[in-house]
Formats: C-alpha cells, structure tokens, sequence
C-alpha cells in the first residue's frame, strides 16, 4: 500500500508528509533552544559585573573558523538539493560529501576546543558561565553528530531510492537540507552570544 503525500503536497497543507513533519519537529526545537537562550538571558542579566565576557575564556578565532566551516556546509548542502533537481547524481555525491567532512572537521575542532577547557580545570561545575556554555554547545553537537548520521546514510546506502523513486529520494534531501540549516542557524545565534557578548 502507498501512503499518500510522500511526494505530492497536501491539499490542506500545501506540502508533502516529511516537509510538514520536518517543520514540526523544527518547530519543537526551536522551543528546546529558546528555552536555553532564555536561560542564558536570565543567567546573566541575574549576574550583573560578575558574568564573564566570552572573549576573556573561549577562543573566538577558533569559533570564527567553526562558523565558516558551519555555514559552507550549508552551501554545500543547497548544492546537494540543486543537483539531484538537475538529475546530476555524481554531484551530489560530491557536495553531500564535502557537507559531511565540514561537518566532521566542525565536530574534531570542538573536540580539540574542549580538551583545551579540560586541561586548564574550566568544567561546567567551575561557572555558571561554563555550565551553560557547555550545555548548549554540547547540545548543539549532539544535533550536528544526527545531522551527519542522516546525510551520511543519503550518502551512502539511502542513494539506491534515487533509482527507485527520485522525486522522493529529493524530497528527503530537501528534508534532511532544512534539519542541517536549522543546526546551522542555532550555531549562528550560539557564536556570538557565547564568544562574543
């Protein structure tokens, strides 16, 4: 049996299942990480003079490069969904992949950012400022380790659906592309809050 809607939009909604879906569940975590920017907010209007200035703890040159690498894979992603709209399968393959080593190099600098914290004794526990950069961005990571998981999969074995059902197999690309702006985005608001206010 087919399910309806999983290529042709909706009459009631004017998109198809996983486009309405994917704007739900967005729509969920942007209620996720307004509830921590609340948080942030509260935190530090509540701490006056003693609050640190990001600059003064986090590498700002570093995060400037993991915003570069975060918003080129975004690009890539666009090129990805522009490619099989083209019918071009090669270069998607090849934009799919840069997204994913963006991605990854995003992830290993974090990595490297945080063993810096740790071998200076700065833990959540030391600041409250710690606590709550740490929670987001170790958040945010989480989100960034789905995104690549997914994309990898659509990489990979998924790609077989391009030769089944094309249109479907570039829906969830437009799907997995709107999941991985979303990620970006939260990492735009992130860099300048946490490194530099």
């Amino acid at each position: 049996m087919l399910i309806p809607y999983t290529v042709k939009p909706r009459e009631d909604t004017g998109m198809y299942n996983a486009k309405l879906g994917i704007w739900l569940f967005l729509a969920s975590e942007v209620m996720l990480f307004g509830g921590l920017f609340s948080a942030y907010v509260i935190l530090r209007v509540g701490a006056g003079d003693a609050w640190p200035v990001g600059a003064s703890i986090l590498n700002v040159p570093i995060g400037a490069f993991n915003t570069l690498l975060l918003i080129t894979s975004s690009l890539t992603m666009v090129f990805s969904w522009i490619a099989l709209k083209q019918k071009n399968l090669d270069k998607f393959k090849r934009n799919m992949g840069i997204t994913i080593l963006l991605a990854l190099a995003f992830l290993v600098i974090k990595g490297f950012e945080y063993n810096a914290k740790f071998s200076h004794q700065m833990f959540p526990s030391k600041s409250t400022f710690l606590a709550i950069y740490f929670t987001l961005t170790g958040l945010h990571a989480l989100h960034i380790i789905g995104g690549i998981i997914v994309n990898a999969y659509f990489w990979g074995p998924g790609r077989k659906m391009w030769y089944s059902d094309p249109e479907r197999f570039t829906n969830r690309i437009e799907i997995a592309g709107l999941y991985w702006h979303f990620v970006d985005l939260v990492w735009i608001f992130l860099f300048p809050v946490l490194y530099l206010l």
